[in-house]
């Protein structure tokens, strides 16, 4: 039975803005010792340090969601902290892309979306992290009249990418899968994505997989849309790698999508990092294609690979030539299977007092 799913706004006009436009800071949240990073934890707030130094040192501002406001002051002491806001919050887990708030335009107006969070399918924990966003409301963090419900419907920041123009990319495996919002087909989900974000060209990817990915082939791990109608997607030219057929498979899929004027898209293709294992030899999902963006810069993940950071770079400057590459190690990131845009989510101007 095809479900629908009903704005409740009326003919209200939307638009989901893309990554590039107008942040007003980045959303983050620090690992504790109730979250899985327990096992691993000064490795991981090492990890957090260096990201947010990184950012708030090249002129983003961070709104940090952690245990304790003390400890994380003196563990982020060399950031900028007239760009670091504290934010004292239960959460299960740290990947805010997930189940931050979505930006959407409305009627002209910014509105921070919160759509509903289920541990990626059930597979963990999220009853305080589902109610992250709803708090911040609270908080009056998420302005008042930027603040939407929508929480019927699951929907996880990193399993969409928006042009800015009315086209969404995603995937089948992660939209459709049954844990989420039960069996909806492509034409169901693509229902869904045009009522709720305003989308009116959506572009379905059905290959594409990282070994350790535990997302259901997140968008964001595998490709990416970048202004001037590019898409930057992960590539493998080693055949003997085990992922080398699924993502074979993408990449010729990603040659027969078509924009919404019906011209191919400009295809740039990022190297795949060497395999990086974990204690127990199982292979972590690295993947350069979970950069961040902001209005002036490009925050690349890099994984202790000189030439594959530096090529992932290089890569990056052919699709954004006007922004800054900025490489973050992120390698610890790895270890709970996500990567720096898993690990962070923007939060546009109109939408946030901090």
């Amino acid at each position: 039975m095809t479900q629908h799913y009903s704005n409740g706004c009326g003919s209200s006009v939307r638009r989901m803005p893309p990554e590039w436009e107008g942040e007003a800071a980045v959303l983050m949240a620090l690992p504790h010792a109730d979250t899985d990073w327990a096992y691993i934890l000064p490795r991981a707030e090492e990890q957090y340090r260096e990201i947010v130094s990184t950012l708030t040192r090249h002129g983003v501002r961070v709104a940090l969601l952690c245990a304790d406001a003390a400890h994380a002051a003196g563990l982020m002491a060399d950031a900028d902290t007239s760009l670091l806001h504290l934010i004292e919050m239960d959460f299960n887990d740290t990947w805010t892309r997930d189940y931050g708030p979505i930006a959407v335009e409305e009627d002209g107006g910014m509105r921070a979306f919160d759509f509903g969070f289920n541990g990626w399918g059930l597979k963990f924990a999220s009853d305080r992290d589902n109610l992250v966003n709803a708090r911040l409301a609270e908080r009056g963090v998420i302005l008042p009249q930027a603040y939407s419900h929508h929480t019927g419907f699951v929907l996880e920041g990193g399993s969409i990418e928006s042009d800015g123009e009315g086209t969404i990319l995603t995937t089948s495996r992660c939209l459709c899968s049954p844990n989420r919002n039960g069996y909806l087909s492509k034409a169901e989900a693509t229902e869904a994505l045009q009522q709720l974000l305003g989308a009116s060209h959506v572009l379905w990817l059905d290959y594409g997989a990282l070994e350790g990915d535990d997302t259901d082939s997140h968008i964001d791990t595998l490709a990416r849309l970048a202004p001037s109608d590019t898409i930057i997607f992960t590539g493998c030219r080693d055949v003997e790698d085990t992922q080398f057929e699924e993502l074979l498979h993408m990449r010729a899929q990603l040659t027969l999508l078509r924009t919404s004027e019906g011209n191919p898209y400009n295809l740039v293709e990022l190297p795949l990092p060497s395999p990086i294992h974990d204690e127990e030899g199982q292979r972590l999902p690295a993947t350069y294609a979970n950069y961040l963006v902001t209005p002036g810069k490009v925050f690349c993940p890099t994984y202790n690979q000189p030439a594959n950071d530096t090529l992932a770079m290089q890569m990056l400057s052919i699709a954004y030539p006007e922004h800054e590459i900025v490489g973050i190690p992120c390698t610890t990131l790895l270890y709970q299977h996500g990567s720096l845009h898993c690990a962070t989510m923007q939060l546009h101007t109109g939408t946030f007092k901090l």
